[in-house]
C-alpha cells in the first residue's frame, strides 16, 4: 500500500528557508517519478517541483524556479524539497506524490496529511 508522510513545514519570515521531507512506503522512489505540490487556502492544488523520470531531470513551476530544489535519497526512500528565499505567497499546505512519467499529473494514490508552510512578511 502506497503511503506518503510529509514533514518539515513551519512558520518562517520572508527570505528564510525550510527543507521538507516525504518518506515513502509501499513502493520505491527510485522506480517512480516524484513531485511536490501545494495548496493555498481557497485555491486549487498546484505542482511546484517534480522529476521527469525517477531521480532524473527536474522541473519547477515558474513561481519557485531558482528558489526551490527537489532531491531524493533512494536509500532512505525519501524525497526532499529545499525551499530558499521564501515569500509570503509560498504559504500553503505542501504534499508529495507519485506522478506519471514526464507529467505533472499525480497518480491516484491517497494524499498524505501534508505539511504546512507559513511565510510572514
Amino acid at each position: 500500500q502506497v503511503q506518503l508522510v510529509e514533514s518539515g513545514g513551519g512558520s518562517v519570515q520572508a527570505g528564510g528557508s525550510l527543507r521538507l521531507s516525504c518518506v515513502a512506503s509501499g513502493f520505491s522512489v527510485s522506480a517512480d517519478s516524484m513531485g511536490w505540490f501545494r495548496q493555498a487556502s481557497g485555491q486549487e492544488r498546484e505542482g511546484v517541483a517534480r522529476f521527469g523520470r525517477p531521480g532524473g531531470t527536474t522541473y519547477y513551476a515558474d513561481s519557485v524556479k531558482g528558489r526551490f530544489t527537489i532531491s531524493q535519497d533512494n536509500a532512505k526512500n525519501t524525497v526532499y524539497l529545499q525551499m530558499n528565499s521564501l515569500k509570503p505567497e509560498d504559504t500553503a499546505m505542501y504534499y508529495c506524490a507519485r506522478v506519471y512519467l514526464m507529467t505533472w499529473k499525480p497518480k491516484p494514490d491517497r494524499w498524505g496529511q501534508g505539511t504546512q508552510v507559513t511565510v510572514s512578511s
